[in-house]
Parts: structure tokens; sequence; C-alpha cells
């Protein structure tokens, strides 16, 4: 089967190998954002994370040999995407994870699939199948399971430290699904996914940069070389690698289905945090992965949703 052949549920093998990339990967990132906490205030940090990516992406257009010009709609549409998607939903989501565990954060982000689905409905027309549904309930009950488990497991240290952090990561996600949308829109699918990230993510990082200079003046950058691997990872390898592949599945599946990656994200945290710190896996995580995946299923064996 070539990468451009669709399978009987209407994906490729492109969409399939898309899909298990971000998955991986950003399933990885989280761990890397909580060890990033506490280097820099929060807004420089970001800032820097996709200063670098910003770098990257403008030097794969190159590389590809990709039309960089901007024209209004261009700009309009990169700041847009940029505000909310690296600037909204990024500066968010540190401060989530600086008041709750990394795990927490991930499984609430997996929730992604439903906002983008329906704000895909009211503004794209797009249609939402009873298999969609189906599937979302069902991945809906298995990442409730594992919020349960990380809750009970990592209790944060007070009720306000839950309110803000759940706060943050809510007020994230509805960022980030604004920004999936735009690129879903008839205005986003004519743009080259490359530039068009390049331009966003530098108009994010320079709005990132304001606020973080009015909030915590000029940054001290730390020399640890921990801190700068991880940036590193970040900008490169979550940003840089992910965010075209990401942002491609998008156009091709629609913003509902790709946002389900972010319903395995949290499986794939926990799996490496069992690795790198420990994690124990209790029936509940057990039982809550494996209905979480379910509901991917469910709703992905579907031709539209």
């Amino acid at each position: 089967m070539s990468g451009d052949t669709a399978s009987k549920s209407g994906f490729t093998t492109q969409d399939i190998a898309g899909f298990a990339t971000v998955s991986l990967i950003w399933g990885s990132t989280w761990l890397v954002i909580r060890d990033q906490i506490g280097f820099l205030p929060i807004g420089w940090t970001v800032t820097i994370r996709f200063t670098v990516a910003a770098l990257g992406m403008f030097l794969l257009a190159r590389f590809r040999g990709e039309d960089l010009s901007l024209n209004r709609q261009r700009f309009l549409l990169a700041l847009a995407v940029g505000l909310l998607q690296f600037c909204g939903n990024f500066q968010l989501v540190y401060r989530a994870e600086h008041y709750v565990t990394s795990g927490l954060v991930a499984v609430m982000y997996a929730l992604l699939m439903l906002p983008n689905a329906i704000l895909a409905r009211i503004f794209l027309g797009a249609r939402i199948t009873g298999r969609f549904m189906a599937g979302t309930f069902v991945a809906a009950l298995g990442i409730a399971l594992l919020m349960i488990q990380e809750y009970r497991h990592a209790p944060p240290s007070g009720a306000m430290d839950v309110a803000l952090g759940v706060g943050f990561a809510i007020a994230g996600t509805l960022c980030a699904s604004g920004a999936n949308v735009l690129q879903a829109s008839s205005i986003g699918r004519q743009q080259a996914v490359v530039p068009m990230i390049a331009w966003s993510m530098l108009l994010g990082a320079v709005i990132d940069a304001v606020m973080a200079f009015g909030l915590y003046g000029a940054p001290v950058l730390p020399t640890s070389p921990r801190f700068w691997g991880g940036v590193g990872w970040l900008a490169v390898m979550g940003s840089v690698v992910t965010f075209p592949v990401y942002f491609s599945l998008i156009r091709s599946i629609g913003p509902g289905r790709a946002a389900y990656s972010n319903a395995v994200v949290p499986i794939v945290a926990m799996a490496l945090s069992t690795l790198f710190e420990g994690y124990h896996w209790t029936m509940l995580a057990v039982v809550g992965a494996v209905v979480t995946l379910s509901g991917v299923l469910i709703a992905l064996s579907g031709r539209k949703g």
C-alpha cells in the first residue's frame, strides 16, 4: 500500500504514520516541559522554545524551497494561529504544569478532540457522526479514569492549586482548539503548512517575549546543559518535526479525528513516566488506558467526523 492509498476507514498509511509520530513524540514532551519549569520565568521559557523552533521551521521551509512571502491574508492567519497556539496555548500549558502533575495536564489535553469537533461543526460545517460521538464518550470515560488515577497518586498541595491548574489546562485546550480549526478552514488549507507554521511560531514568540518582558523584565539565560537540552528537544522534535505533521493531519482527516492523537499522548506519557519516574500502574490506570484506546479505535473507524 502506498503512502497515499486510503484504507477502508478513510486513512492513508501516511495519516497513520503521522498519527503515530505525533502521539509518540508529544507523549515525551510532558516530562520535558515539567523539567523546564524553574530555570526561568515561564513566559521566557516559552519564548525561548518557540524562538528556536521558529528558526528551525524557517530553515526547513528554505531547505524545501517553499515560498516564505506574506500577504495580508497570510499574515492575519499566522498572527491568529501564533496568538492562540504558540502564545495562549503554551503559556497556559506550562502554567498548568506548575500547579498540577504533568500526567494530569496531559490527560486533560486529551479532551481536545471534543472542542475541536464542536468548533469544526460550528465554523466549518463538519459532520459529527454517531460513531464519532460514541468513540468520544468511551474515550472520555477512559480519560476520566486516568484523571482519577493521577489525582489519587499525585495530589496537588491544595484546592486552589487544583482549581488554577485545571483552569489553565481548560483555557489552553480551548486556545489550541481555536488554532486547529483555523488550520482546517478554507483559508488555512490554501496555505503551505511549513511556511505558515514558521510565521505563526515567530509571531507567537514575539508576543510571548513582549508579555514576558512586561511581567518579568529581561531574562537571565541559564547555563545548564539540561535546560538547553530540553529546549532542543521541545523546539526540534516537539515543534519543528511534529507541528507540520499534526497540521497536515488536521487538513487530511479533520480537526476532530486529528485531535485523537491527544487521547493516546497521556498513555505514552505515563509509559515513559514508568521508565523514568517510577510511575506505578494500578488496575484503574490499566482499565483507563484500555478504555481510552478503545474509544479512539471506535471513533477513527468511521469515514467522517
